[in-house]
């Protein structure tokens, strides 16, 4: 599975790959990296557009949107439901509520992306390592800079790499632009998660999991914009069963511990965190990676198991 896939999923591949970045990159490839101003948004052919929910009782309107985390600057996505809803919010949620901080990423980065005496070069082939200086190479660095790096991160740097070469700006995700609009209303911003924790999720996983979520990366780097390429088409027409097959069911069949802990155990949290907030009252605008809201595991499916109602919105 190309771990650009993750960039529908999770945030922080975005965050850590930044702080990798920052400690092995040359200037000149830090600064392609660097954010720009979120930009306007393109807007989306008539009755096109990415899926937007809703969840609704007596006193309480939420609304669930999936974004992905980078695109480029041309890709259109704005459609007038997506705008009225986001207008009429109280609130709004994202996966983390401030997408510059980066408090505790390095700590986590430092204590469980590092491991001189187990380096990638013990773990991989000759050809593997060779693949990977060639990847490195895109973004500046080598091999042997990333070797004392445990899978995990290496996999993220090849993340930011793929993304990088691909022509998509983290600038332009969606959750970078409503993150922008939102703070521009001064209504409260909050978050599911820390980027802490969901660096975290990745890098708790077993030796073996994150060795074939690199080797995939390997494997696959050169058709990361292919890939990324039908992922966003497939989410910005709103086709759920597309980016499903294109996000969840190919990491699910490639590594179920990796589906487990990206898209299936987050959203039993979440769905958690939904509930406390119907509970009580007003609107929110919650947006978070498009694979969340896809396939049968997906954040809609786990509220509907809870006999929560939840409706798709449409022109």
């Amino acid at each position: 599975m190309p771990i650009a896939r993750l960039t529908a999923c999770v945030r922080s591949t975005l965050t850590a790959g930044a702080a990798v970045s920052a400690l092995l990159l040359a200037p000149s490839a830090m600064a392609q990296a660097a954010a720009a101003a979120p930009v306007a948004v393109t807007a989306a052919p008539a009755g096109s557009g990415p899926g937007l929910w809703v969840v609704r009782d007596a006193d309480s309107t939420l609304y669930l949107f999936g974004t992905v985390h980078v695109l480029k600057p041309e890709t259109p996505w704005g459609t007038a439901r997506v705008d009225q809803a986001f207008a009429s919010a109280d609130e709004y949620w994202f996966e983390i509520a401030d997408l510059t901080d980066q408090t505790g990423v390095m700590p986590v980065i430092q204590a469980k992306g590092v491991s001189p005496d187990r380096p990638l070069s013990s773990l991989l082939t000759a050809e593997e390592m060779t693949d990977l200086d060639a990847a490195a190479r895109t973004v500046g660095a080598t091999a042997a800079q990333l070797d004392p790096l445990r899978p995990w991160l290496a996999s993220l740097q090849l993340a930011l790499a793929s993304i990088q070469k691909a022509g998509y700006v983290a600038a332009n995700g969606g959750d970078q632009v409503l993150h922008a609009r939102a703070a521009a209303t001064g209504k409260p911003i909050k978050g599911f998660e820390t980027a802490p924790q969901q660096i975290g999720f990745i890098a708790d996983m077993s030796e073996d999991a994150q060795l074939a979520m690199l080797r995939s990366g390997l494997k696959e780097f050169d058709t990361a914009e292919v890939v990324l390429g039908q992922m966003v088409a497939a989410w910005s027409t709103g086709d759920v069963e597309g980016l499903d097959a294109l996000i969840g069911q190919e990491m699910k069949a490639e590594s179920p511990e990796l589906y487990a802990v990206m898209l299936t155990r987050r959203n039993t949290n979440w769905a958690d965190q939904i509930q406390t907030l119907l509970a009580g009252s007003g609107t929110a605008f919650i947006s978070v990676g498009a694979g969340h809201l896809a396939g049968s595991d997906s954040l809609q499916a786990q509220l509907e198991q809870r006999g929560v109602s939840v409706e798709r919105i449409r022109d």
